[in-house]
């Protein structure tokens, strides 16, 4: 089963890829390894989970964010490689922005590493950083970067 029929089977569709906002490009490959910059909360150029985690946005939402910057990240590698060029996740780095007092950032990226385990099986597998941030971009409460060893 290609990893598109996995997503379709576990009920999942890969919105549209979002264009760079500034001067970078959406994917780096460098020898085999595939650098994807951060993806945001965005269905099909739609801005969603926008808030602070604990104050606007419950944890639930949060993960749910998250799931969906997952999706953006699995778009760009199909769209700009193709997702069964996918050797393994290597290393993902979730951003949040929360309220003072909230701190569940670990169940909301699981968010994240939840899919990318279900769609990609032991490929999925990976190493996590997680940052909390002041302030995202458009006021997004999450953000997901992640580098992948592609074959050629």
């Amino acid at each position: 089963m290609t990893l598109k029929e996995i997503l379709h089977k576990l009920g999942y569709d890969l919105p549209s890829v979002s264009k760079p906002g500034g001067n970078y490009t959406s994917v780096n490959v460098r020898d085999n390894i595939a650098y994807i910059s951060i993806q945001f909360p965005i269905l099909n150029e739609e801005y969603l989970y926008q808030g602070r985690l604990g104050e606007n946005l419950s944890t639930e939402e949060g993960c749910k964010a998250m799931e969906l910057c997952a999706l953006n990240v699995l778009a760009q590698i199909d769209w700009n490689i193709d997702l069964e060029k996918v050797v393994g996740l290597n290393h993902i780095d979730a951003y949040f922005q929360s309220g003072e007092n909230w701190d569940d950032s670990p169940l909301v990226v699981n968010g994240a590493s939840d899919l990318f385990v279900k769609v990609l099986g032991d490929k999925g597998k990976h190493a996590r950083a997680i940052f909390g941030v002041e302030r995202l971009p458009r006021y997004f409460c999450v953000g997901l970067t992640a580098s992948f060893t592609i074959t050629k």
